[in-house]
Parts: C-alpha cells; sequence; structure tokens
C-alpha cells in the first residue's frame, strides 16, 4: 500500500509540473514569462530554499530496465554551477532582442524589457549554461558561461554614438532579480559584476549609465567604496602621485579582478581595463586615463573587498 501511495504522489506531482510548465519543450519558440516580485518566483514562493530536503526513494525506468534512487544522504562536497551574475544590455530593441537570444548562437538566463507592463523573461534554465559571456575572466576564473547566471536588460547602450539611460522600472527589475538569485545561490557581492568587468577588452556593457552606485546604496547590491577611504587615499597619494607608476596600477587592477598584464606601459590593454573600470565606479569620467580619484577609488575597493 506505501509504495501505490508513493507511486500516486509521484506521478500526481509529475502531473502539477508539467500543468505549470506549458510544454517547457518550446520554449525557445515561445520564452516562458516569468514574473519576479519582491523575491517571489513563478512557483509562488516568496523565500525561494536553495537546500531543499532530500529524502525518501524514486524509481527510475527506461528500456533498459528500473532502478530504485535514495536521496537520504547528501554529500557535503558540493557546490552551486551559478557563482557569478553577469549583466549586460542587449544595444537592440525588445523584439530584436528576443529574436537574437532565441533563434542565434547567443543566448542568456534572463532579458529584462523595456517595455513597462511586461514580464521579466526567462529564456535559459538557470541550471544550464547560456552563451553570454563569451571569453571571459574573473580573477582565477575564466569562461564564465560556466559558472554564471546572464541577465541581459533592453537598451541601446551606445549602439548610435552615444549611451542611452536605463529606464527607473527597469533597474528596479534588474534589483529584484539579481537579489533574488544572489539569495537562492549564494552569489556574494564581489561576483555580481557587468559584462565589460569580465571582458574589458571588448565589451562596454552595461556602460557608464548604468547605475551600480544606486543598486548598492539602495538595494545592497554588487559593490561600491567607502567614501571615506576613497578620501584617505586621495590626500595620501596627493604629494606623492609621481611615484604611482603603470605596474601598481597594473596591480591593483590585478588584484581586484580584472584580466590585465603587468607590463608597467599606460598600454592599450591597461586603457581599457580604466575604462571599464570607471564605468562600473566612476562614471563622470571614462577616458581610460588613471588620475587620483579613479586610483583612491581602487584602492578603497581593493581595502574593502580583497583585504585578506
Amino acid at each position: 500500500m506505501k509504495k501505490v501511495l508513493m507511486i500516486i504522489s509521484i506521478l500526481a506531482f509529475a502531473s502539477l509540473l508539467n500543468a505549470n510548465n506549458n510544454d517547457s519543450s518550446k520554449d525557445v519558440k515561445k520564452p516562458v514569462e516569468i514574473i519576479i516580485n519582491n523575491g517571489a518566483s513563478n512557483n509562488g514562493n516568496s523565500n525561494p530554499n536553495p537546500n531543499p530536503v532530500r529524502s525518501g526513494n524514486q524509481t527510475i525506468r527506461n528500456s533498459i530496465g528500473n532502478i530504485t534512487i535514495n536521496s537520504d544522504y547528501t554529500s557535503e562536497g558540493q557546490n552551486y554551477r551559478q557563482r557569478f551574475i553577469i549583466l549586460h544590455y542587449t544595444a537592440i530593441g525588445k523584439e530584436g532582442s528576443l529574436k537574437t537570444l532565441t533563434k542565434e548562437e547567443v543566448s542568456a538566463h534572463y532579458l529584462v524589457s523595456d517595455e513597462k507592463n511586461d514580464p521579466v523573461y526567462y529564456l535559459v534554465d538557470e541550471s544550464k549554461r547560456a552563451w553570454h559571456a563569451g571569453a571571459s575572466e574573473w580573477k582565477t576564473t575564466k569562461n564564465l558561461n560556466d559558472s554564471s547566471v546572464g541577465i541581459e536588460i533592453v537598451n541601446d547602450g551606445d549602439a548610435h554614438g552615444s549611451f542611452v539611460p536605463y529606464k527607473n522600472f527597469q533597474i528596479k527589475n534588474v534589483a529584484v532579480l539579481v537579489k533574488y538569485l544572489a539569495d537562492k545561490y549564494q552569489i556574494p557581492a564581489t561576483n555580481i559584476l557587468g559584462h565589460e568587468d569580465i571582458a574589458p577588452q571588448r565589451k562596454s556593457d552595461p556602460g557608464p549609465l548604468f547605475p551600480w552606485q544606486e543598486l548598492y546604496q539602495k538595494y545592497n547590491i554588487g559593490m561600491w567604496y567607502d567614501n571615506d577611504r576613497k578620501q584617505a587615499y586621495e590626500a595620501q597619494y596627493s604629494s606623492a602621485w609621481n611615484t604611482v607608476t603603470p605596474s601598481v596600477v597594473q596591480t591593483e587592477l590585478k588584484k581586484f579582478g580584472y584580466a590585465i598584464d603587468i607590463t608597467n606601459g599606460w598600454d592599450k590593454q591597461t586603457q581599457n581595463v580604466i575604462k571599464v573600470f570607471q564605468h562600473h565606479f566612476r562614471p563622470s569620467k571614462y577616458d581610460g586615463k588613471i588620475d587620483l580619484e579613479t586610483f583612491a577609488i581602487l584602492k578603497a575597493l581593493n581595502e574593502k573587498y580583497n583585504n585578506k
């Protein structure tokens, strides 16, 4: 009788999943819509549990035979595939974004629309790799498609020669989604990054108009420096600015996480890294040239997040 009841429960649960998924095999043709609201996913759980209780038996049957899977024991030697959150802009409109992200060899897990009444589009299952990061690196991790969740935001970027502001509701939607994912997968602030942070030689998204400071100060998302420490470093280096060599700056940038070679020259790769760093942390001026303020911000950030 217990076995009969268990089989009935499993069949009922599978039926419920199928009803909720609405034929997941058609996701590419028609993107799944997932409503994220105050940390709630489309399953209605306001506080998703990333560590559900695993117990009991499950039977697997196929043409070869059947086996019983027991989940009473859980290994401690594991972690999440999802260790980073990477933010992008699409550089094209909504319809073009949906077409590109579902029909071509590029993808992202989520797409945040620029139309206020739209849901957040869930395009790739979080457990799978989306093709959004490309050749990428942060600290000791390379090829971040393997270990990240990619979020695209419908925004023209600098496709027409100047960056385009994001809409307020987009940033709110991004904040809710990023918090949901960071909580779910225990992703630290240091691993919430822009595409340009992990690919500074070829990318500029989400760009200088993406409000990283607002996300940090309003929602406690991502990284930002402490102003008093920035001012302290400005005072410390103001009289000795001529002693700050390219290798010193390159070493600090590498320590923070950027992929950069220590060449002791103000070469193109260094200018590119400085520019994307300025996009993220000093968007009032992003000329790719090191100055006292940029260096003081970099020092303050390394003190805060990499002082181990």
